[in-house]
């Protein structure tokens, strides 16, 4: 596969809790990163109906914008008793007037879950697919899981989207009271850029530790 090493790369993402991330997780490796929106660059719509849809789409637009290497993370939340949604429409769950509201997207998912009666543990994972593409079009993609179960009420003010209620198996607390770096140690996005660093990094990639 084509390495990134010691070259550029835009970030094609707004969103800054998925920024954050990201940068930590690649933070030392040899790789210039520039963010999409420094450079006044419309953002694509999310048309189709997977994870690596999405990410593709959004990579191979912004490298065919902008003329450089892009990297793009489309990632979601999928619970079992809802038939693995919300999932690709993860963050259209929390659309609200004047923007999204994850707090009212829990809710609005704990409340399909009563509803149903699901039976506990509340069985929930979270994927992230990562794509990078080329200007010449070609990309490669990267996926990563972490399984868990949800709980009510939410709980820690750390991390973003629906952190709060996600309890990965591997630990007692949600994504919401763990550190950056705790986080970084279970999460589904950490995951897929290992997987991203080891293939286009020239195995470049630090331990999460």
């Amino acid at each position: 596969m084509r390495s990134l090493k010691d070259q550029t790369m835009v970030l094609a993402t707004r969103n800054r809790g998925k920024i954050n991330e990201i940068l930590t997780l690649l933070k030392g490796v040899h790789v210039d990163i520039i963010l999409v929106s420094n450079l006044g660059l419309s953002e694509p719509r999310e048309t189709e109906d997977t994870l690596e849809g999405n990410a593709r789409l959004k990579a191979t637009y912004t490298a065919s914008q902008t003329g450089m290497i892009a990297l793009a993370d489309d990632s979601g939340l999928e619970v079992a008793a809802l038939g693995n949604q919300p999932g690709v429409a993860t963050a259209d769950w929390a659309e609200r007037h004047g923007g999204r509201d994850y707090r009212f997207a829990m809710r609005r998912i704990w409340q399909a879950l009563e509803t149903q009666r699901a039976p506990f543990p509340r069985r929930a994972r979270f994927r992230s697919v990562i794509c990078v593409a080329w200007i010449d079009g070609e990309t490669a993609t990267f996926e990563g899981v972490v399984n868990g179960h949800l709980v009510w009420p939410p709980r820690g003010a750390n991390g973003f989207g629906y952190d709060p209620m996600f309890v990965p198996d591997d630990d007692t607390r949600t994504f919401g009271e763990m550190t950056e770096k705790e986080k970084s140690r279970h999460s589904h996005r950490s995951r897929s850029l290992q997987l991203f660093m080891q293939h286009c990094l020239n195995n470049d990639a630090p331990t999460v530790a």
